[in-house]
């Protein structure tokens, strides 16, 4: 087993636990529905990445014959030419290097374009599949938007429209504490893309999801440090660490 790369299996692994301790945590939350959808992501996430990286054979194929015709006619010119004393033998010498130049330009220019287009379906079919995680960001953050500090710290009157806040401090504290997992671990998919496909636009696309996924975990680590500040006036039993997971 490598240290130095990500392993998918292993992250799934994680997930599966995560989503056993939601589960067990808060049986009728949404939050499990949403790790549940991230551990299938997950499962096809290595086998999509690697299929993406792999070399796009026909294409190649396609790519060695042009050079293989290419190379053919360029010998076939060089057979035809024969350099002789004379003005028709100089001119015919130079209307064959002529033409091998037009048949080595068109050759470079289609080994050119079929190597950008391979890398340019990758790429595509790439940012394609990492759109998944930043929408599932977004809905990881929109769980926690209503789980808020300010339900323990203020004990105001409740409107018609206010969302159900039952939970006490320790439960608020591992609800938020989840999503937060939940998003390192998405950033952590996102990167097997990069991994296997080290391409400028695609690291890129990774370290956009990496920043949303941080920017979404500090928004709740500030929730959590409010929580966690807070004197409950009648605190809960203490849990040993071991339930605290």
């Amino acid at each position: 087993m490598s240290y130095r790369t990500l392993d998918a299996a292993e992250i799934v692994k994680t997930l599966r636990t995560l989503e056993q301790r939601i589960a067990q945590r808060f049986p009728e939350a949404g939050l499990a529905a949403v790790v549940r959808d991230l551990i299938a992501i997950g499962e096809d996430t290595q086998r999509k990445a690697e299929a993406i990286a792999a070399p796009n054979w026909p294409l190649r194929v396609v790519v060695y014959v042009a050079v293989a015709a290419g190379l053919a006619g360029l010998g076939m010119i060089a057979w035809k030419i024969n350099v002789q004393l004379g003005n028709a033998e100089v001119f015919t010498f130079f209307q064959g290097v002529d033409a091998a130049m037009n048949i080595t330009v068109l050759v470079g220019a289609a080994l050119l374009f079929a190597t950008t287009l391979d890398d340019r379906i990758k790429r595509r079919r790439a940012l394609g599949e990492l759109h998944i995680f930043r929408s599932i960001a977004h809905v990881i953050d929109m769980h926690q938007l209503t789980k808020d500090p300010s339900s323990l710290l203020a004990g105001g009157p409740r409107t018609e429209a206010s969302p159900a806040r039952s939970m006490s401090q320790f439960e608020l504290t591992r609800y938020l504490d989840y999503c937060s997992e939940m998003l390192s671990l998405t950033s952590k998919l996102a990167a097997l893309y990069a991994q296997v496909l080290p391409d400028a636009v695609v690291i890129d696309a990774v370290n956009e999801i990496e920043s949303l996924t941080a920017s979404l975990s500090r928004k709740i680590w500030q929730k959590i440090s409010i929580v966690e500040s807070f004197t409950v006036v009648d605190p809960p039993v203490r849990l040993s660490g071991h339930d605290r997971s």
